[in-house]
């Protein structure tokens, strides 16, 4: 079989090209940040490791460091050059902002969407650059531009994509996207990048990373795994790209990934290996599984095949993975979409053939395409499209793909998952991003934003519509919300009635459970029924078997809450979906805004011991207590003015926000601050305040 154009382009000498757009592009094709850097306070300590002369700020980042040497010369603005080997838990500043603070879920895979999607073969990988290595904020920005990444149900493995000889080559992920993926199931990994030398690699960082101590050990193996535990997420990716080594070098690399992946698995981390660098030091990207990195892949717990893999080495490289005693599927198949996307034109039967099992994993590199092909200025809705044809294939619906789509959707190969699992359980189709801040249907702050932290469990079946007629569209929604920044839109004819799958689920069922739906009809009189099934489907495929229990009748436009008891019914509940009837003929237009499923009503614990822990002009950095941080979604921050009224400034899973920008109010001698816990139904703790003198 022929290779395409992706895969003859994949060579050593077009890959510094590839690197180009890496590391050129990030400082301009991503978010900017929050606000202009703060001044520096004098309260913020410095980085351990820190090259000399580093400015401390009290802005939060995403952390990234050097193996041990820095670079001669002195960093770009808002750079800081850190040293691994230097680091520790106890003098790093912005620990309490980058600390994940969700655990990985666990979860379970319902009978498939559809008859191609299959359990127990490939998976899938997703290699993403969420924003520029330097000044990449820990706690989201105001933007509702961001690569919101909402599909997880089909992930496997994200690797937080990035580093650069310029700035750091070791990239700890940032709380929110840990948090994101975490609730979904899904584990991330840092990226360890020893770039090429013709993007400014240095071989002497390579010697860096794999060196030994008086002991005979690795000190920077130690390093990784103390850093993903103290940070929350899940291991390592070391891609290992700077020509120019030898055999004792490639010995030397052997031995740090056999030691980094014995201490990870003992806390429960994983590392993936790159396949770049060979077991005799040289880098000579393999595109297969051969005898040149197998002892490198057995080192590690997954490889990554680099782009100019065959099907023939697809094959057999399969095929050694598993005389080796290992899944074939602990192989990813690198499938670069950083410049076409959806529209990259892959040879899918080799990775995932249609008629036979699954060869390989699929290892997607910089799906992040689905924001970045966009005009400036797109909206979110405009990406979220694009996101959903890229992760469900030119239907839109994983329930009945396309066949003469030529672009494989993840959804068409692979079942998705869920975490839905447990009560109470509550979602407000919140994204991670959005135009405006919602409370109870009412907006708290008109600032765009993105958090992907605050992010909640979304439906995996986007979007699976079931009608005998006109199908009609269903999104989320930025232009309202009832929390947060978006909520389910149903538009359409619906001349006939429609079921919309929202989750499947695994929650058992109580004497007392009762489903909440907040919902609103914007155009249209609409009849809404709860869709609700305590069995699997028959078959991949098939619809789940829902019984549909009307909603209250109700009056006005506005929104409203209405509560159906599951009094009687036993055992799991196995999916959840509202059916819609147009009553009144003419489109229709309505939004869904939470849905909660709960025994009992459950309101978390006040956070105590707030206080301001530095601060610069109207810059300040503010902490907080729990007792109880289990029971907890996130917390808020408003501010309190001098006349009573609160304003919205924040929200975080961390017991530490920063808040940036303040000016006095008239007459306001002291800012006050009010931080709330949030808990899994949204209802929110008494107040925790602090006042801090301007």
């Amino acid at each position: 079989m022929s290779q395409h154009p992706a895969r003859r382009s994949a060579h050593p000498d077009a890959r510094p090209a590839r690197r180009a757009v890496l590391l050129a592009g990030a400082a301009s094709a991503f978010l900017p940040a929050l606000t202009a850097q703060p001044a520096q306070a004098a309260a913020a300590a410095p980085d351990a490791g820190a090259a000399p002369g580093a400015a401390a700020s009290l802005q939060p980042y995403a952390s990234y460091w050097y193996p041990d040497s820095l670079p001669a010369g002195s960093p770009g603005a808002g750079i800081t050059w850190r040293s691994l080997k230097a680091w520790r838990a106890g003098t790093d500043t912005d620990l309490a902002f980058n600390a994940a603070s969700v655990p990985l879920a666990p979860r379970f895979t319902p009978v498939p969407a559809n008859a191609t999607a299959r359990t127990g073969q490939a998976r899938i990988q997703s290699l993403v650059s969420f924003g520029p290595t330097a000044g990449n904020p820990s706690q989201g920005s105001a933007t509702a531009d961001y690569y919101a990444l909402t599909h997880w149900a089909y992930l496997d493995e994200l690797v937080f994509w990035g580093g650069s000889s310029g700035e750091g080559l070791i990239l700890a992920p940032n709380a929110p996207i840990v948090d994101a993926a975490h609730r979904h199931g899904v584990p991330v990994l840092g990226n360890v990048f020893l770039p090429p030398a013709a993007y400014g690699g240095q071989l002497q960082w390579t010697r860096d990373l794999v060196q030994k101590d008086a002991a005979g050990h690795h000190p920077l193996a130690a390093q990784l795994v103390a850093v993903a535990a103290a940070y929350g997420f899940d291991g390592w990716f070391v891609n290992a790209e700077t020509g120019g080594g030898d055999s004792a070098l490639g010995a030397g690399m052997l031995g740090f990934v056999s030691e980094l992946k014995t201490l990870a698995a003992a806390r429960g981390q994983r590392v993936t290996w790159y396949d770049a660098m060979t077991v005799d030091g040289s880098v000579s990207w393999q595109g297969a599984l051969d005898d040149r990195n197998q002892a490198l892949f057995q080192a590690a717990d997954d490889m990554f095949v680099d782009f100019r893999w065959s099907a023939g080495s697809l094959a057999s490289s399969g095929r050694r993975a598993e005389q080796l005693g290992r899944s074939r599927y602990e192989l990813w198949a690198g499938v670069d979409v950083e410049s076409n996307g959806s529209n990259t034109s892959v040879d899918w039967d080799a990775i995932v053939p249609t008629g036979a099992e699954h060869t390989t994993s699929l290892g997607l590199y910089r799906p992040e395409w689905t924001r970045g092909h966009l005009p400036t200025g797109h909206t979110p809705e405009a990406f979220h499209a694009a996101d959903d044809r890229f992760w469900t294939g030119r239907s839109l619906d994983p329930s009945r793909p396309d066949p003469a789509d030529t672009w494989r959707a993840p959804a068409v190969s692979v079942a998705d998952r869920s975490t839905v699992t447990a009560l109470p359980f509550a979602s407000v189709f919140n994204t991670g991003h959005g135009l405006r801040w919602y409370e109870r249907g009412e907006v708290a702050s008109d600032t765009p934003w993105n958090h992907l932290g605050l992010q909640d469990r979304l439906p995996s079946r986007r979007w699976s519509v079931r009608t005998d007629g006109q199908r009609p569209a269903v999104s989320f929604d930025f232009a309202d919300a009832w929390h947060g920044g978006s909520s389910v839109l149903v538009e359409g004819a619906l001349d006939r009635p429609a079921v919309v799958d929202l989750y499947a689920t695994r929650l058992p069922l109580g004497r007392n459970t009762v489903v909440e739906l907040t919902h609103r009809a914007d155009a249209g009189d609409v009849r809404v029924e709860l869709a609700v099934a305590s069995a699997e489907p028959d078959a991949a495929g098939a619809a789940p078997p829902y019984t549909y229990l009307p909603l209250p009748a109700g009056n006005g436009k506005g929104w409203r809450t209405t509560a159906v008891r599951l009094t009687g019914r036993s055992g799991t509940v196995h999916a959840l979906g509202v059916r819609l009837t147009s009553t009144g003929g003419g489109p229709v237009r309505w939004r869904l805004g939470a849905l909660a499923v709960r025994d009992k009503a459950a309101t978390p614990a006040a956070p105590d011991k707030a206080r301001v822990t530095a601060a610069a002009g109207g810059d300040l950095r503010l902490a907080w207590h729990h007792r109880a941080p289990g029971t907890v979604r996130h917390y808020t921050v408003h501010r309190v003015l001098p006349d009573g009224s609160r304003r919205f400034l924040g929200a975080t899973g961390q017991r530490a926000h920063f808040v940036t920008g303040l000016t006095p109010a008239p007459r306001e001698r002291a800012v006050r601050f009010e931080v709330r816990a949030v808990g899994e139904l949204y209802t929110s703790s008494a107040a925790a305040t602090v006042t801090h003198p301007w």
